[in-house]
């Protein structure tokens, strides 16, 4: 039995109803993925500001990788536990922390790399690579659209 068997017409001719649907899979890869390889999104998403913007507070980290600020909290702690970033108290400002990411985090970032290409083949294995780079520009599109109006 198919999508198609079970899922009203109406539904699968509706971009929003597909874009959920195809969310909630990658999220399961994500997850999955991850896990088998002691990683979180959240840990991913927050390597990676640091690898390209450099040493940030923790509240800029949050907003640059749209995690919730509790959520930043509990995942630094967790890369701080294993080494892979480091908090300094901010000249600036002592009350805030500067974090930044550590050789062994950069090393972990680069695995977990590896870890997203595979969850991608895996969410976008029926397509093909053009088809893939096509879907990534439409919705690139929709996301800078939305994203410029709030």
């Amino acid at each position: 039995m198919t999508a198609e068997d079970t899922v009203p017409t109406r539904l699968r001719q509706a971009p929003s109803w597909l874009l959920g649907q195809a969310s909630i899979h990658g999220h399961r890869l994500v997850t999955e993925h991850f896990a088998s390889a002691d990683a979180r999104g959240y840990h991913y998403r927050l390597l990676a500001a640091l690898q390209e913007f450099g040493p940030a507070s923790q509240a800029a980290l949050g907003r640059c990788t749209g995690v919730d600020r509790s959520d930043v909290v509990a995942a630094l702690n967790e890369l701080a536990d294993k080494k892979f970033i480091e908090r300094s108290p901010d000249p600036a400002d002592r009350r805030r922390n500067i974090v930044t990411i550590t050789s062994a985090g950069t090393d972990h970032l680069e695995h977990l790399t590896g870890v997203l290409t595979q969850i991608q083949d895996a969410l976008l294995a029926p397509l093909s690579a053009a088809e893939r780079e096509q879907l990534t520009h439409l919705l690139t599109r929709i996301v800078d659209h939305h994203t410029s109006r709030h």
